[in-house]
């Protein structure tokens, strides 16, 4: 089976969903593949239950569409869900679910780009050929799971952050957070809240802000230069937590913003997880030498023996594993080449939007310059 359409969109996650609503409000034909039975399967199913949008509402906006006005200040999960679920109707978009794309590449010839696909549910083929692509298939899109020795024999159970729902099950039990992000200092927060033995690895240097200071800092950035804000914002910090090398956690040497800006590293939104961490509630580990049975060794050569790991190790892009042809984009990460805020445009119509590593109000740029390029050289 073949289908011709002006712009192909592969993932419906929350780039996809803002892309497609931006090519709605310009009028511009689309088709919007997901390989998942939902959109924003990651949101749905594979994130934790206390989950909330760790930036503030008002940078969490996709284009067209603002929160609800009673919507809390920093929205809960089942709230974002229904957010895009209002927005994927408001905007009438019909994602084929059960398509996965198996290969895509670039025809000189007719000068469009050729997408092989498949229909799981009818078990059937499908070729696409559009005359713009655009990747949406986000950063997050498979598991990335740290390569440990020793870990296909751990005796305990072994799981990634997207499988992670509760701390309810391992009360009682010694459980080791791999990860110091949002996801591994939160979770580490909702294994000791629910009276599990936790331990986090923290391998890197982390900010630690509170969720006001970066309310205040992503405020004042669109006034004040990235150096200044920061300064403030560490200043901040220091005097809400205090020094926290002692416990393991020790700052980078470049600010919280900066660092988001150049690298895409979030600083953590504290949850309550320093406290318990200077309390000696969470122990805070070092790197992981290798692993025998369920004894975890450390560098240092401190034991411990875990019943559980959740690795909050992050994801990858898997936009290399089918799209050919995207080298003026695509690193060999699967992640764009250029830099912020050039990064969303390659060559003959491709386009990649949320994989900036610049969270929602990221992807609502992405998705605004993408639709109004296409539109440029629509009527062309």
């Amino acid at each position: 089976m073949e289908v011709q359409t002006e712009v192909l969109i592969v993932g419906s996650g929350p780039a996809g969903l803002a892309t497609a609503a931006c090519l709605t409000q310009l009028s511009i034909p689309y088709v919007i593949v997901e390989r998942e039975d939902c959109s924003a399967s990651l949101w749905r199913n594979r994130a934790y239950d206390r989950l909330k949008l760790h930036l503030a509402k008002e940078f969490c906006e996709l284009p067209h569409m603002a929160y609800p006005v009673d919507a809390p200040t920093y929205i809960p999960k089942d709230q974002f869900v229904k957010y895009l679920d209002n927005y994927i109707e408001c905007f009438d978009i019909r994602p084929k679910y059960h398509t996965a794309i198996e290969s895509c590449s670039y025809d000189e010839g007719r000068m469009c780009w050729i997408s092989l696909t498949r229909d799981m549910k009818a078990s059937m083929a499908v070729r696409y050929m559009s005359r713009f692509l655009v990747v949406a298939s986000g950063e997050n899109s498979a598991k990335n799971i740290s390569i440990i020795p020793g870990l296909h024999g751990f005796t305990g159970e072994v799981i990634h952050s997207s499988r992670y729902k509760s701390g309810a099950r391992y009360s009682g039990k010694n459980v080791l957070v791999v990860g110091c992000g949002n996801s591994g200092m939160e979770i580490a927060y909702d294994l000791a809240s629910h009276d599990a033995n936790t331990s986090i690895v923290v391998r890197s240097p982390v900010h630690v802000m509170t969720k006001e200071i970066i309310r205040l800092g992503m405020t004042l950035i669109q006034e004040v230069p990235v150096n200044i804000v920061d300064d403030l914002l560490v200043r901040m910090s220091n005097f809400v937590f205090g020094d926290l090398s002692s416990h393991g956690i020790v700052r980078p040497k470049k600010g919280p913003l900066l660092l988001k800006a150049e690298i895409g590293r979030s600083a953590v939104i504290d949850v309550g997880t320093v406290g318990l961490i200077k309390n000696g509630t969470i122990k805070v580990l070092g790197n992981i030498s290798k692993i025998k049975g369920n004894i975890v060794e450390f560098e240092g050569r401190k034991e411990s023996s875990f019943d559980a790991i959740v690795f909050a190790t992050g994801y990858k892009s898997t936009a290399n594993t089918w799209l050919q042809n995207g080298e003026s984009m695509l690193n060999n990460d699967g992640l764009p080449k250029k830099e912020f805020p050039n990064h969303w445009k390659g060559a003959n119509g491709l386009y990649c939007a949320g994989l900036a590593k610049r969270g929602l109000a990221g992807i609502s740029m992405d998705a605004k310059n993408i639709a109004n390029d296409i539109l440029s050289n629509y009527h062309a």
